[in-house]
């Protein structure tokens, strides 16, 4: 007998029930953001969206429902010839569209039909999204969020990663925003997220934070290459402790050549970089940095730009804050032990 099962709370526990979680939606509805660890298997492709929209517009509702049942049942079919042909009985999945209209009850109603127990998400979509927005940008509750600051290069990403891995509650914005904060920040292979992409990410951790601990998070400006930090977390970093790396100069240098390496051995990649800081600067200046980088000393390259635009922007940017740093680690090189040693003392201190 068919089984469906009408979702609505899409808590951790609560959605780790089902086997998988089945976004029907189109690719580009998927693309743009999507619940956590949802799969697409769209009943409408971004084209075919288009169309039965337009005649639901143009010429009659009843129409656009036909057309659009027609080519539904199709795309469905299609999935159960492929991506669902080798799922065993017991298999469990949870279903959601936009809304929780025609797309994924049409998709739940087959799927129990051949006996799965299926999940049906109550609101679809809309209903996660609430969630989200409430959560950060409605919710005012401050986040016990402590901050790790220090000027580029200061191996920031590298600490907070070894305090995820010493069990430390860590939230990596450069890393969920696929950019490291800075004109050389961009991933040429891997674009940023949507913006609401970036926002589920960052709440399907913190809803699984405990919150009577620490949250280590870098210290950011409010946007992350072109994503906004949400406006509770970024309430509660500007309010939170800092804690300051410092790292000698040299140090710092030799180690942007390494965490930005894809970047700089890009030629076409730096030159675009370089043309971002063309307002700040000379054109003398500019056109002595794109000399070091024709020529391949992207050591000095790194160093000049650390020392001579980086730098400035951080002291000029800790002059506004009134606060003073909660705890200093002072580090000769930033080796992995070194690295380890800082998010071991940070978590100590905490």
């Amino acid at each position: 007998m068919p089984y469906l099962e009408t979702v609505t709370d899409l808590g951790p526990e609560s959605l780790s029930r089902f086997d998988a979680i089945i976004d029907v939606r189109s690719p580009d509805e998927f693309a743009d953001d999507h619940l956590p660890g949802a799969i697409s298997l769209p009943v409408l492709s971004n084209d075919e969206r288009a169309v039965v929209g337009t005649i639901y517009k143009q010429e009659s509702p009843f129409r656009a429902n036909r057309i659009g049942g027609a080519i539904v049942a199709r795309n469905i079919a299609q999935h159960l010839d492929t991506a669902l042909t080798d799922m065993p009985r017991g298999w469990r999945p949870l279903v959601y569209c936009w809304r929780g209209g025609m797309r994924s009850n049409a998709m739940a109603t087959i799927l129990s039909s051949v006996g799965w127990p299926v999940g049906l998400v109550k609101g679809g979509y809309k209903t996660w999204r609430r969630e989200v927005v409430g959560g950060l940008e409605l919710d005012e509750t401050p986040l016990p969020v402590i901050l790790v600051d220090g000027p580029t290069g200061s191996g920031k990403t590298a600490i907070l990663t070894e305090i995820a891995q010493q069990g430390g509650q860590v939230i990596d914005l450069e890393g969920i925003a696929n950019h490291r904060g800075s004109a050389f920040g961009g991933f040429d292979d891997l674009p940023q997220p949507a913006q609401r992409l970036f926002e589920t990410v960052i709440w399907d951790q913190l809803r699984q934070f405990d919150l009577s601990r620490p949250i280590y998070v870098e210290a950011e400006s409010a946007r992350v290459g072109l994503r906004r930090v949400p406006r509770r977390l970024w309430h509660s970093m500007l309010a939170a402790p800092r804690v300051e790396i410092h790292v000698p100069a040299a140090a710092r240098s030799a180690f942007l050549v390494s965490a930005y390496g894809d970047a700089v051995s890009d030629s076409e990649s730096v030159a675009r970089s370089l043309d971002l800081l063309k307002p700040l600067h000379s054109k003398e200046t500019i056109a002595d940095w794109q000399a070091l980088a024709d020529s391949g000393d992207h050591r000095k390259l790194a160093e000049v730009l650390m020392l001579e635009h980086y730098d400035p922007l951080y002291a000029r940017s800790r002059k506004r804050r009134e606060d003073t740093p909660v705890q200093i680690v002072e580090l000769d090189a930033l080796s992995s032990a070194d690295i380890a040693a800082a998010a071991e003392a940070i978590r100590a201190k905490a």
